[in-house]
């Protein structure tokens, strides 16, 4: 079994991998609706509520509508089926899995002084799932931009010199001396160069001109995507209860999340002139990231019929780590074999930090006595003030102007209802989330619907909800170089299932 390497990328190269990008700031950034079944069921639509754990995650001043003290678990099958077009090319696929979307209990402290204007205080603990990272899809298509675009790109202005090993020197060993000295940019170049892929213009060591050996014409390609991870967050909430008409509240969010990537790209020609016909090249990232927020928040009752919530949720500050590895393989016409290009070295890369943008909420609901609400919750969401840090670091500066650039403000529009019969509660919902970019196609917009119901045994409540959502992307398949775009059309759908339980 080979040994695996590591070896720490240069500061100076961190912007321009496959990682640390405007679409990873894009995907830390945003949160799916997750939560209990009762808040699933609303879509989500809980800011002027409260009297339930997930509501926490919308408004802080949610604990404090709570009479007694409560926990609650929630249990989600989350189903994703992913329609996948590239050119002329389509695949669908499927996938499902079962996670622990929230765990939680409040505790409430009733006043024991009668004249005490502040009739009571709550702390909360909550665990919610904010964004489940699992996604799976292939793509099919014929293109007219090979990958050797890709190489190319990254080996423009490269001395050759940089490219070819010496004595006693393995292409693992190159591949981790350039991590150390020149960065990412370099070890692509190598890559590239190693595999027949792409050949110096010159054979002087100081030549930074690169030629292709795959000729112009059609490609047959297929590029795999294959995700998992998920980002949480736990709240430590305080709240408190003035009088009977106002609610206040603070939440203290530790984050983390883990988010491992591998892709797999194929590519074959017969095209005249080509001395390489085929090309797989596969890159797997690994990330790990922790961070920290806080959130205010006020609920007033205007009267027995109209609540009105507010809150605003701070940026959060993430610092991340990440590591990732490559391989390349090539047939060459002047091999009998394909050329293997496994430097077997992960790339480990320095902590970064990251700044997610903040958000402010405001909510409306309304109460037909003991039969049933309506609610609503607008935010406000500005992605442009994404920031990958140090913002004075050049290539980050580079990525903080292209969010600045490409992304934009964007709103949510959340309405949901409950109607009760005795003991039995009716539910549904529906949201609508804006794109974080300008063009509105990278990452579209969302719409989704839910409904649901739920049993009030007394101490012991029992909650399901069905949650549907759709959205169509068109991402790269690379950064740079080989920048073709596919259409994903996703459909989410998860069947969610609570417990509450009076303590």
């Amino acid at each position: 079994m080979k040994k695996i390497y590591t070896t720490a990328i240069a500061l100076l190269a961190m912007a321009v991998s496959q990682a640390q990008d405007i679409t990873d700031a894009v995907r830390y950034s945003q949160n799916e609706l997750n939560g209990t079944a009762r808040f699933r069921a609303m879509s989500g639509a809980f800011g002027a509520l409260g009297g339930d754990l997930s509501a926490i995650a919308i408004n802080p001043a949610s604990s404090a509508v709570y009479l007694n003290s409560s926990a609650s678990f929630t249990l989600n099958y989350r189903d994703t089926e992913t329609d996948a077009r590239y050119f002329n090319g389509f695949n669908s696929s499927n996938d499902s899995n079962l996670n622990l979307d929230q765990a939680g209990a409040v505790l409430v402290f009733n006043s024991i002084n009668s004249e005490n204007n502040w009739n009571k205080f709550t702390l909360a603990a909550n665990y919610s799932q904010q964004n489940n990272f699992e996604n799976d899809y292939l793509l099919r298509g014929a293109s007219n931009t090979s990958i050797d675009q890709y190489f190319l790109s990254y080996a423009d202005g490269v001395p050759l010199e940089l490219l070819e090993t010496i004595e006693d020197e393995t292409i693992s060993d190159l591949y981790r001396y350039l991590g150390e000295t020149e960065g990412f940019g370099a070890q692509q170049a190598l890559l590239g160069y190693q595999a027949y892929i792409i050949d110096p213009q010159s054979n002087d060591t100081n030549n930074t001109i690169y030629n292709s050996n795959i000729a112009a014409g059609s490609f047959d390609q297929q590029s795999s995507y294959n995700a998992t991870g998920l980002n949480g967050k736990l709240s430590f909430n305080f709240a408190t209860q003035y009088q009977d008409f106002l609610y206040l509240g603070l939440n203290l969010n530790p984050h983390f999340w883990n988010y491992d990537r591998s892709t797999q790209f194929y590519e074959s020609n017969s095209n005249q002139g080509s001395e390489t016909s085929e090309v797989l090249f596969v890159n797997n990232l690994s990330t790990t990231g922790n961070g920290f927020s806080l959130q205010l928040g006020a609920i007033a009752k205007v009267n027995d019929y109209v609540r009105l919530g507010l809150s605003y949720d701070s940026p959060t500050w993430f610092t991340i780590s990440e590591e990732t590895s490559q391989r390349v393989l090539a047939s060459n016409n002047q091999f009998s074999q394909p050329l293997d290009i496994s430097p077997n070295i992960v790339n480990v890369f320095p902590d970064y930090k990251l700044k997610t943008p903040g958000k402010l909420t405001g909510s409306m609901a309304i109460l037909f006595g003991d039969q049933g609400l309506i609610s609503f919750d607008y935010s406000y969401k500005d992605f442009s003030k994404t920031e990958l840090r140090p913002s004075n670091d050049p290539d980050f500066a580079i990525q903080n102007a292209k969010i600045k650039n490409e992304l934009k403000a964007a709103s949510t529009y959340r309405i949901g209802g409950e109607y009760r019969i005795m003991d039995w509660r009716l539910r549904g919902g529906y949201r609508y989330e804006e794109s974080p970019y300008e063009n509105e196609s990278t990452i579209g917009n969302l719409s989704g619907y839910s409904i649901g119901a739920g049993y009030n045994f007394g101490k012991v409540k029992l909650d399901l909800a069905y949650d549907n959502a759709t959205r169509t992307n068109n991402p790269q398949l690379f950064q740079t170089g080989l920048t073709n775009t596919a259409n994903i059309q996703q459909d989410i759908s998860s069947f969610v299932l609570t417990l509450s339980f009076g303590i």
